[in-house]
């Protein structure tokens, strides 16, 4: 992934397999090699990226964001599928493409997307600009809570 190239990463994944974990040793590799970047929830971005649009200011947000290298938007499946969220998540996909990067981290495949964009043209939009230039990763594997909580009710019954 590089980030001169404005290429993206995507991890999915189910809850708890490891997917922010690794989205957050991404980033901070990323800023070891002297980027600029900075981790978001995804529905704080949003709703952060909502309010500038009500305010009339949501060209100067997405320039400041500008700044950043590498954007993480964590967690994107709980953002809620409503015109006002998706239409900012989209502006912020399509500000940033083939310009900046972004690594995003859901818990559905792109299929289950339209869960997500209140529109399936806009969904189709957006997974087309962020796989142009992507890694994606898909981790298949159990939950690490689960394991771990599996592993204490084995002990304790023992």
């Amino acid at each position: 992934m590089s980030s001169d190239r404005g290429e993206n990463c995507l991890i999915f994944g189910a809850s708890g397999v490891g997917k922010t974990h690794l989205a957050s040793g991404v980033a901070r590799r990323m800023v070891e090699f002297g980027k600029r970047v900075k981790f978001f929830p995804s529905l704080a971005l949003v709703q952060s990226l909502q309010q500038a649009k009500l305010n009339l200011s949501l060209q100067a947000a997405l320039k400041k964001l500008d700044r950043f290298d590498l954007l993480v938007l964590d967690d994107l499946g709980y953002v809620k599928k409503s015109e006002a969220e998706t239409s900012v998540l989209f502006e912020l996909i399509a500000h940033r493409y083939e310009r900046k990067s972004l690594l995003i981290t859901a818990n559905q495949p792109f299929s289950a997307w339209d869960t997500i964009f209140s529109d399936s043209m806009m969904t189709v939009a957006a997974v087309d600009r962020l796989v142009h230039h992507a890694l994606i990763v898909e981790i298949k594997t159990d939950s690490y809570r689960k394991r771990a909580a599996t592993n204490r009710s084995n002990k304790s019954a023992s």
